[in-house]
């Protein structure tokens, strides 16, 4: 008797980009020894404009990573992309970290650091310029990026708040 297998199948596209910045380990001493805990910080975008962040904790890795991403998945917010770069400079602020953002011109790439890097990769942008100012600390850089995105603004966005059409605005 022939089982029938299908080799045919192609696996299932993923709709979001899962992206792992930092995972960390603490150590808690209890009458017994270590106790060891993790903490996740993960980002999540579909390559198309939205991206969010998570953080989760927990006593084991993958359960730590899994809670990071659905908190991601639930916070997505949605950033404007022209030509692969983002619309105009920005500094984005958290605590003592800030994040200077600029638009590239095509070719250049990401030129950012990890966490940074990491967002522009699941946003879909192709071309941005970042430096990263004060605190390096992940969650708070992380943190002061989404403060950025937040206050993006495309062409379309800029107009309708000035009261104008695009064609007013751009003469």
């Amino acid at each position: 008797m022939e089982r029938q297998r299908n080799f045919d199948k192609e696996p299932k596209e993923k709709e979001f980009v899962e992206k792992l910045v930092t995972l960390n380990r603490t150590a808690k001493t209890v009458k017994g020894g270590r106790r060891m805990s993790f903490a996740a910080l993960s980002v999540v975008g579909d390559q198309k404009g939205r991206v969010g962040y998570g953080f989760g904790k927990a006593n084991d890795v993958t359960e730590a990573i899994r809670k990071s991403i659905d908190r991601a998945k639930r916070n997505l917010i949605y950033m404007p992309i022209k030509n692969g770069t983002i619309p105009h400079d920005i500094i984005g602020k958290y605590k003592s970290s800030s994040v200077l953002l600029k638009p590239a011109c095509s070719g250049t790439g990401i030129i950012a650091g990890g966490a940074v890097r990491a967002i522009m990769d699941a946003v879909g942008a192709t071309d941005v310029l970042s430096k990263s100012l004060g605190s390096g600390t992940s969650v708070n850089v992380v943190r002061a990026t989404f403060d950025a995105i937040e206050h993006l603004m495309d062409a379309s966005t800029v107009a309708k708040n000035r009261g104008k059409t695009l064609d007013e605005l751009w003469g």
